[in-house]
């Protein structure tokens, strides 16, 4: 077979569900606070991936706003039975301290493209839910369970319930059914059902454990019966990272299992690519992808594993050429799909595409967990150029529209179209660099007056962790604005949260913020993203 270079989805794209239907795959991954909810992409050879939809693009589905940063949708789990898909997911309301709220619910639909139903709500009792249909047509809800007493680790184990398709709820016993390793931390929980030599079948059971940081990996169990007792694989866990941190793929974890039509198994699953010698995931964590086998033991192993292998062979070849390519997006068409917002489900109260530009309407502060004006795609390369043209006329200091380098409301930085008490225009660079618990706002540079009229030209480059504002007047030519900025603090280790508390990945894009309250607007005629190769970028595809 030919060979692949991980990951096979760059950029935030974590918790990976993977389902094949026929000859088509699809792969879905959390998308956290950002709107619309969860990512679903398609391939026909495991190496090519398109994005094909965001199911959850409506109030009665998902309403984020209010959700911290790294909470919203977790961990989907995308399965068919025979006849439709079912979309399982979590909404996160609080994550931090003892306890968790962790909404769990159910949408389904008879094409993966929707429409999409709206929610079933099932249970708040944990979070990673999965369903699993088993082959006499009863359908199974597991999920991961939380004990807030538990100290220090709150992590309580993989709960089974049956779900009823017709009544719409979960029906009979709860039982926890797996304890996992000591590793600790046990989640991510998907079920499998498989005949074993004995032509007896097993159910298996795969989960997640170690935290999603550096001891991530993928434990393995299985039973005759689907409610246990599991026992755990020989080696615990079929993948890991934890034991060598000199590989290329860090972090490797929370996977799922699907096998092609001629019979081979693969694993898709996180991964991180720390750069830096502070080991920064810049680009949050990512999908990868294994390729496993099963044993005469009737276990699951992956091929050269269990540390996750950099180059993989999958059934088709990848051209890389689009991977390089520079994007250039206009607004005409409407918001192309590489862009999201943050949490809420009303996005005409924050853009617009009418003018055939894209329209920002200025709300609440950057970083707002509530309504902010931010429109941004993901960073997917380690060193890249974007750029835009904004028209906008600030009142005074709390107006303001320009580009950003997002993470979280933590960890920005942003080259704002802004104005001081009198009203006359000056560009501001503002970044909230590890801010966290307070949020406090620092700025890198004294502010630079410009004409009070006319369209600003804004840039950035980044090149590892090397990241520059430019700017530019009308008829101009770009030029430097403020200090060389440290890039690499765009990431999970320095999103704002404790050890395992960042889950998403650096963005670049747009805002605008009208603080007065007179939901002010800023123009940008366009949007280019343009990929870089530089000798940084170590383990670049």
């Amino acid at each position: 077979m030919p060979q692949i270079t991980n990951p096979i989805l760059p950029g935030f794209n974590p918790d990976p569900s993977i389902l094949r239907v026929g000859d088509d795959y699809y792969i879905a991954t959390s998308t956290f606070e950002w709107f619309p909810g969860v990512q679903i992409h398609h391939s026909k050879d495991l190496a090519n991936w398109t994005l094909v939809t965001r199911p959850l693009n409506r109030k009665t589905q998902l309403d984020m706003r209010g959700d911290p940063d790294s909470c919203g949708v977790w961990a989907p789990c995308l399965t068919h039975d025979g006849k439709k898909f079912w979309l399982v997911y979590t909404d996160v309301k609080r994550k931090d301290g003892s306890f968790k709220d962790a909404h769990n619910y159910i949408v389904w639909a008879d094409k993966i493209e929707g429409p999409w139903s709206d929610p079933i709500y099932t249970n708040s009792s944990g979070f990673d839910p999965s369903l699993f249909h088993d082959d006499d047509g009863r359908k199974w809800f597991v999920n991961m369970t939380w004990d807030h007493r538990r100290r220090p680790l709150l992590f309580a184990g993989i709960a089974l319930q049956e779900f009823d398709p017709i009544a719409e709820k979960l029906v009979g016993p709860v039982k926890n059914i797996y304890q996992g390793t000591d590793l600790k931390l046990v989640e991510g929980p998907h079920l499998y059902k498989r005949n074993g030599k004995d032509g007896k079948p097993w159910y298996y059971l795969l989960t997640a454990e170690g935290g999603t940081a550096y001891d991530h990996a993928v434990t393995f169990a299985r039973s005759r019966n689907i409610d246990g007792p599991y026992e755990t694989h020989p080696d615990k866990h079929i993948l890991t990272s934890k034991d060598a941190p000199f590989a290329a793929l860090q972090r490797a974890g929370h996977g799922d299992l699907v096998e092609t039509p001629e019979g081979k198994t693969f694993l898709v699953h996180l991964t991180g690519r720390p750069t830096t010698q502070d080991r920064r995931c810049v680009l949050g964590r990512e999908t990868a992808i294994q390729e496993a086998y099963w044993g005469d033991d009737d276990w699951i192993h992956v091929k050269q594993g269990p540390v996750p292998s950099l180059h993989v062979e999958v059934p088709g070849t990848r051209d890389e050429t689009s991977y390089w390519a520079e994007q250039r997006y206009s607004f005409d068409k409407g918001l192309p799909v590489d862009f999201q917002w943050l949490r809420t489900p009303e996005p005409e109260r924050i853009f617009n595409t009418d003018s055939g530009k894209l329209r920002l309407i200025g709300r609440e502060s950057i970083g707002s967990w509530f309504e902010q004006s931010l429109v941004a795609r993901r960073q997917t390369h380690f060193s890249y150029d974007a750029e835009t043209t904004v028209d906008f006329t600030p009142a005074d200091e709390r107006t303001m529209a320009g580009l950003t380098a997002y993470y979280s409301r933590y960890n920005f930085f942003y080259l704002a179209v802004t104005a001081h008490s009198d009203g006359k225009r000056e560009l501001l660079i503002m970044s909230s660099e590890m801010s966290w618990p307070d949020g406090n706002l620092e700025f890198p540079a004294d502010p630079v007056s410009i004409p009070d009229t006319g369209k600003i030209r804004l840039a950035l480059t980044i090149r590892g962790r090397a990241l520059q504002f430019f700017y530019a007047l009308e008829g101009q030519e770009l030029q430097p604005i403020g200090p060389v900025l440290d890039a690499s603090l765009l990431s999970d280790e320095c999103g704002g949260h404790q050890a395992h508390g960042s889950f998403t990945g650096a963005f670049v894009g747009v805002a605008a913020q009208d603080l007065n309250g007179t939901a002010k607007t800023a123009d940008f005629d366009y949007f280019t993203y343009r990929p870089v190769q530089h000798h940084s970028d170590r383990y670049e595809i």
